[in-house]
């Protein structure tokens, strides 16, 4: 008799826990709203730094293995700089001014 009651007891425990989990939720609306475009905007200038970061890195890894030449180093490395730094001067918020982004001219 004990075993069957604490056999129910348990099922009842479970069952209780795993209510939450067992309901099929219906959400009023699952679609995300669309990024206003300043957000997009930050997005796009964000990956042009990653790709930027991205390009630069692995240029420095070539030229350290012996890969790229010093001349063709030095050709490819100050466009790269340039085009991380305007994405990031883009992204970083200008002290004293509000919250804007600029696209890199």
């Amino acid at each position: 008799m004990w075993l069957a009651l604490g056999a129910v007891l348990a099922v009842a425990c479970v069952l209780l826990v795993a209510r939450p989990f067992l309901r099929d939720p219906s959400p009023k609306d699952d679609r995300l709203d669309a990024p206003e475009p300043q957000e997009q905007l930050r997005v796009a200038l964000a990956e042009e730094r990653d790709r930027a970061l991205a390009e630069l890195k692995e240029l420095e890894f070539d030229h350290r293995t012996g890969k790229i030449s010093d001349e063709d180093y030095r050709a490819a490395v100050g466009p790269l700089r340039r085009r991380a730094a305007e994405a990031l001067k883009a992204l970083d918020p200008q002290p004293g001014a509000t919250e804007k982004v600029h696209a890199p001219s």
